[in-house]
């Protein structure tokens, strides 16, 4: 029988390695998209028939699709429709990152589908916009499921007017079996599309890990060199800090501008515009820099198992919409995790034609990196009254 006490918390820490380290396969498995925001835009006028009011069947349409998403049994419906009033105000959502796509009825969409019933039939037309650079993986269930109303849209129409010819006993032309076939025709737009080459549409996310990897292996060299020169001088220690701060600079600097040539000219993922990219990503590394170094400045080198577990944690949440997480993960996690703004940031400089500037991204990384310099200047007192501290023990001893 083993008497050992330390041995009998063999299996509790067992259970909470492997808790632990399952919380990061969940959001990866079979992940289903929750009231994705898709615009609606009805343009139609509508059209006037002989002996009959006018009848906007655009209108129709979209109140077709609100009841059949309210009437859906899920909780939480995949898609939340937002009706929007006009194209100028969609584009203007999907600069905004608001919509992972939009669904357009035309002006003349009435007129057209009209036309089916006459012997010179012309096929309505809808317009889809796919939103690629906000979400690749949200972005194609959106496409997916847009395709999916128009399918049903066509299927609809297709049954509607073969019941009406019927009734008539009408002949049809060519034309008009031609296009019973699909009714109703669609263009499909990439709007911020990522390139033929898929990898441009997971870029943000790939080249978060290189990033904190390298951050985290210079943070801790760094912080083991300065700890070294640890002094019972307040002074000194306090200058010990700032060269930390200053050396982390230098590294953010190599991390950002030769990660960005590294991808750029070796991997192959397409820049658009190297200077700012190079910049922002020098501005992120300093940031992460300066977290880890505060955490450690408290903690101690074993501060950096947080920053492990956070790459574990954060690689596959990053790639996923936050649509596409459960509750949990999206308020508690995701919602935490400081690199996330290194990957909105990249994906308004790469495929929303933003240049860097002081936007939301840049103005939280360096919100963490004042916080964090404070924290590691203030560790500087904490540094010398342990010291003394244990001065005053050795003395009394």
């Amino acid at each position: 029988m083993v008497k050992h006490k330390f041995a009998w918390s063999a299996p509790i820490l067992a259970f909470v390695v492997i808790f632990i380290f399952s919380l990061t396969l969940f959001p990866s498995v079979q992940p289903k998209p929750k009231n994705l925001p898709i615009a609606l835009v009805n343009e139609d006028q509508g059209v006037e028939l002989p002996n009959q009011p006018s009848i906007n069947l655009g209108k129709n349409m979209v109140e077709m699709i609100q009841t059949t998403a309210k009437s859906a049994k899920e909780e939480e419906p995949a898609v939340k429709w937002v009706v929007v009033k006009n194209t100028e105000e969609m584009q203007k959502g999907l600069n905004n990152q608001e919509y992972y796509a939009a669904f357009v009825i035309p002006k003349d969409f009435s007129v057209k589908q009209a036309s089916l019933r006459t012997p010179n039939p012309t096929a309505p037309e809808v317009q889809l916009f796919i939103n690629q650079g906000m979400n690749m993986a949200a972005s194609t269930i959106a496409g997916q499921i847009l395709n999916g109303v128009v399918d049903t849209m066509n299927q609809n129409v297709r049954t509607q007017l073969l019941a009406e010819l019927d009734a008539q006993n009408a002949t049809l032309t060519v034309e008009q079996v031609a296009l019973l076939v699909t009714p109703i025709s669609k263009t499909v737009t990439n709007v911020h599309a990522v390139g033929e080459n898929s990898a441009n549409g997971n870029a943000p996310v790939s080249l978060f890990q290189p990033l904190w990897m390298a951050t985290m292996a210079g943070a801790a060299i760094v912080f083991i060199s300065i700890n070294k020169l640890a002094s019972h001088s307040r002074k000194d220690n306090f200058m010990a800090k700032l060269s930390q701060i200053m050396i982390g600079g230098i590294v953010a600097l190599v991390v950002g501008f030769g990660l960005t040539w590294i991808v750029d000219g070796m991997v192959g993922i397409h820049i658009p515009d190297f200077l700012d990219t190079a910049l922002f990503l020098s501005i992120t590394t300093f940031s992460f820099f300066l977290l880890i170094s505060a955490v450690l400045s408290w903690l101690g080198i074993k501060g950096i198992a947080i920053f492990a577990l956070m790459l574990f944690f954060g690689g596959p949440l990053l790639a996923l919409a936050p649509e596409m997480m459960s509750a949990f993960y999206r308020e508690w996690i995701y919602s935490w995790l400081p690199m996330r703004f290194m990957v909105e940031g990249l994906r308004e400089l790469f495929f929303f034609g933003k240049e860097l500037s002081w936007n939301s991204s840049v103005v939280v990384l360096v919100w963490i990196g004042v916080v964090s310099i404070f924290l590691i200047l203030l560790s500087a007192l904490k540094l010398k009254t342990t010291s003394h501290d244990d001065e005053s023990h050795i003395i009394q001893q």
